[in-house]
């Protein structure tokens, strides 16, 4: 059965810094590309930033560009979100996805979600 299970989410400051984690299981990892979204309550949910499996080409959301880096670890079955300079605005639950499809618009797999809330 395919997983995906974020972790990294929290409270953090303005300015501050979190790395958000997506650990992958059930499926081979390496061909699939996997995309970070983000969901406020009531609200629909945004595409942040993805990696494709093979190139590794990176895609973010303009409100992240230059604040937030995507990478991926094989070995580990893992994909990190580094997030810097977090706003308010950032705050959000965070969802990992996975897909065949290199700009991941119809994603196979979804984690459950971790919430990261930026204070002003």
């Amino acid at each position: 059965e395919a997983q995906l299970v974020e972790s990294g989410g929290g409270l953090v400051q303005a300015g501050g810094s979190l790395t958000l984690s997506c650990v992958a299981s059930g499926f081979t990892f390496d061909d699939y590309a996997i995309g970070w979204f983000r969901q406020v309550a009531g609200k629909e949910r945004e595409g942040v930033s993805c990696l494709s499996a093979i190139d590794r080409d990176t895609d973010y959301a303009d409100a992240v560009k230059g604040r937030f880096t995507i990478s991926r670890d094989d070995a580990k079955n893992t994909v990190y979100l580094q997030m810097s300079s977090l706003k308010p605005e950032d705050t959000a639950v965070y969802y990992c996805a996975a897909d065949l499809s290199d700009d991941v618009v119809d994603p196979l797999w979804w984690g459950q979600g971790t919430q990261v809330t930026v204070s002003s």
